[in-house]
């Protein structure tokens, strides 16, 4: 059965530079071995169409069944072209006065932005802050595991998705109780929990410290 806008699937990917061949992303615990990777790998469960996965890769992956796939996004596709006006020249006594030597490849942050420097010279540091990835041809490696239809592991896969957290969910006649480390601000916890209810198709979330 082909997939389906706001079907829950979990899957693995493998995100591959086209130039190079190289590995930039994975969920995949055995590639993450391979390529010296560092970090939490296992499969995840992602709700398609709703911006949980890169937005070309979610397009080419509906409509497809079950299985590994090999899925190509052109520039356009994955993370853009370069923009020459996110290219900054800033002045490097300004990296001195907080500590920092730059150098280029350095990953920094700038007024809440993330960038990279890039070069070096004069007394300035050009820093780009385009994504590390545009301009570039990439490749995923897909793995489509199964469809999800258990309302409590939607509930968690999308509160994982939106805030970051791992979640103790329990359901109880349409209602999801939600165990968290941390506590929501109301607002946040309402909004989250309207968004929640209608993508997981329960009737109300709660949200609690756990």
């Amino acid at each position: 059965m082909a997939l389906k806008e706001n079907d829950f699937v979990e899957l693995d990917y493998t995100g591959i530079l086209k130039e190079d061949n190289s590995v930039f992303d994975t969920t995949d615990a055995s590639v993450a071995k391979q390529h010296n990777l560092k970090g939490d790998f296992k499969p995840v469960i992602v709700c398609l169409g709703k911006g949980h996965l890169l937005q070309g890769l979610e397009k080419k992956i509906i409509g497809k069944e079950l299985g590994k796939h090999r899925i190509e996004l052109s520039v356009d596709e994955a993370f853009g072209r370069k923009n020459a006006k996110l290219m900054n020249l800033i002045p490097t006594q300004n990296f001195f006065k907080q500590g920092i030597r730059p150098e280029p490849g350095m990953p920094v942050q700038i007024d809440g932005t993330m960038g990279t420097v890039r070069a070096v010279t004069g007394g300035r540091t050009i820093v780009d802050f385009n994504h590390p990835l545009a301009g570039k041809d990439v490749i995923y490696e897909v793995t489509l595991h199964k469809v999800v239809t258990d309302s409590a592991q939607k509930v968690k896969a999308l509160v994982k998705s939106f805030i970051n957290q791992d979640a103790q969910v329990s359901i109880d006649k349409d209602d999801a109780s939600v165990s968290l480390k941390a506590e929501l601000p109301k607002q946040i916890a309402d909004e989250l929990g309207k968004e929640v209810a209608k993508l997981a198709g329960v009737r109300h979330v709660n949200f609690l410290k756990a």
